[in-house]
């Protein structure tokens, strides 16, 4: 069937409307990329208190552990090079603070002493002398070759060790009361201890009297 001019007309009009919709809706776009990506913001992290202590050294890293200060304090007397109070951390053994103490000396008789006891806070350490007769090592009443039992009472006839012994042990001397004992342990807690049994003569109110009724029951 032949078309009219007419109809041939009409169709190459609508043949071009759409492939000017064509190119304005398909090719165009591709022609011109795709739309602008979206920019991303990043906000600013704010600084930890470790990265700050790293940085400006305000604040120590997160995880650091603190070394705990010196928590026991023990008085280290008799046969050690430098006698007196001492500071050492938890933990610390007797021989630790013989150590901080300068060491025992030449005369020290460490068989009497337990350096592997473990400290408490206010104990005192008394080294002995060799020939001494031995010494509390941990500040207790506890050692062999005294005559001091695990109750911390002296045992009948056993000598009483003047740098160890407890007020009860002192007051009973003979001669020695209460204010006397008392006497005797501020003397060896500022002196160190009692080199001999004659330097008890120097606590105040033991005289050549007191110390000839007390001398053949006490030894250092």
């Amino acid at each position: 069937m032949g078309l009219s001019r007419r109809q041939i007309i009409a169709y190459a009009a609508v043949a071009v409307v759409v492939v000017a919709i064509g190119v304005r809706y398909v090719v165009l776009p591709r022609q011109a990329g795709p739309p602008e990506a979206q920019a991303v913001v990043l906000a600013p992290v704010a600084a930890s208190p470790a990265m700050q202590g790293a940085a400006g050294g305000a604040a120590e890293p997160a995880g650091t552990a603190v070394s705990p200060g010196p928590d026991l304090v023990v008085y280290v007397c008799g046969a050690v090079r430098s006698p007196g109070v001492v500071r050492l951390p938890a933990g610390a053994r007797v021989t630790d603070a013989l150590e901080i103490a300068g060491g025992p000396t030449a005369k020290a008789e460490l068989a009497a002493v337990n350096l592997a006891a473990p400290l408490t806070d206010g104990q005192q350490i008394v080294v002995p002398e060799k020939g001494a007769g031995g010494a509390v090592a941990a500040g207790s009443a506890t050692a062999a070759g005294l005559g001091v039992t695990e109750g911390g009472a002296a045992a009948p006839g056993a000598l009483v060790n003047i740098n160890s012994a407890t007020l009860e042990e002192l007051d009973a001397l003979d001669g020695v009361g209460p204010a006397t004992a008392q006497k005797i342990v501020d003397y060896r807690t500022e002196h160190g201890g009692f080199r001999t049994i004659d330097e008890i003569k120097e606590v105040p109110g033991i005289g050549d009297a007191k110390f000839a009724a007390m001398k053949d029951a006490i030894t250092v």
